[in-house]
């Protein structure tokens, strides 16, 4: 009921799950992930207790092929069931249990597994295999699963329908503040097309909840410094920073001002005309 790509960034950074169905709220039941520990999907007759297990696999050590094998060794419905699984060093395993509803089948690779059931048909893991292996492999992970979930969906998808999509995504430090691991955490519970719109929350997490790379980030001169402060006065706001916590972009702005992203730049002068462009 459901198709899924679990991956592994090419530089061995990031981990990540994305997945779609004709499901209310897949991002809750399907997807798991640990930076520097492996992803996993656990989907058709989900056992949710495999996130878990298969990470603590992972965690002691096994790699993705032998810790399918334990899920599915100690588990009688086994045959029900539908896994992906990336460890640490981008192996992948998947498993499509014989009772699993047509179409139902799955392709792994080095860094990536692809799996699905009740598909339109054997095309939807193939388009997603064929869209992942052609992204630039210097992408974010996220923006890599994205192509290969859209991908999926415009080759047939679910063959009941749409409802919902999730993106899961870990990396050391990558969380809010550098506080946990979680790069992206975006789930579209329950919409007519959820992928387009798993997309659009995936802009804006990068805005508010991704840190600037160096290339984004611009020096703040004394013009700049002055421009902003300027700005702030017209928002009705005590200092620059106070604007910048009221609307989220911590991420993007150097707590001592030292630098700014230029898109929130861009932001700013687009919001105060007078400014300097």
């Amino acid at each position: 009921m459901t198709f899924s790509i679990v991956a592994r960034s090419a530089d061995g950074e990031s981990w990540g799950v994305a997945v779609a169905s004709k499901f209310l709220a897949v991002g809750s039941a399907v997807p798991a992930a640990v930076a520097g520990v492996g992803a996993i999907a656990t989907q058709a007759d989900a056992n949710v207790a495999y996130k878990g297990l298969a990470l603590s696999h992972l965690d002691e050590g096994a790699n993705a092929s032998i810790a399918l094998q334990r899920l599915l060794e100690e588990d009688p419905g086994r045959d029900h069931r539908q896994v992906g699984i990336v460890d640490l060093d981008g192996g992948a395993a998947t498993h499509t249990g014989q009772a699993c509803l047509d179409w139902a089948g799955g392709e792994s690779g080095e860094g990536y597994a692809i799996q699905g059931n009740v598909l339109t048909g054997a095309e939807v893991v193939e388009a997603m295999q064929s869209a992942w292996l052609s992204s630039d492999p210097d992408q974010p992970l996220a923006r890599r699963l994205m192509l290969a979930l859209a991908a999926g969906d415009e080759a047939g998808g679910d063959r009941r329908g749409r409802q919902s999509a999730a993106l899961l995504v870990v990396r050391e430090g990558a969380g809010y503040g550098g506080g946990d691991d979680i790069a992206v955490d975006l789930r579209v519970d329950d919409h007519s097309d959820p992928i387009p719109e798993l997309a659009r929350l995936l802009d804006l997490n990068d805005l508010y909840l991704t840190a600037s790379t160096e290339d984004e980030k611009v020096p703040v001169t004394p013009e700049i410094a002055a421009e902003l402060a300027a700005f702030a006065t017209t928002q009705g706001q005590r200092d620059f920073h106070a604007w910048v916590g009221t609307e989220n972009y911590e991420m993007r702005v150097d707590p001592d001002l030292d630098w700014i992203d230029q898109k929130i730049l861009d932001i700013v002068r687009a919001l105060d005309p007078g400014s300097n462009s």
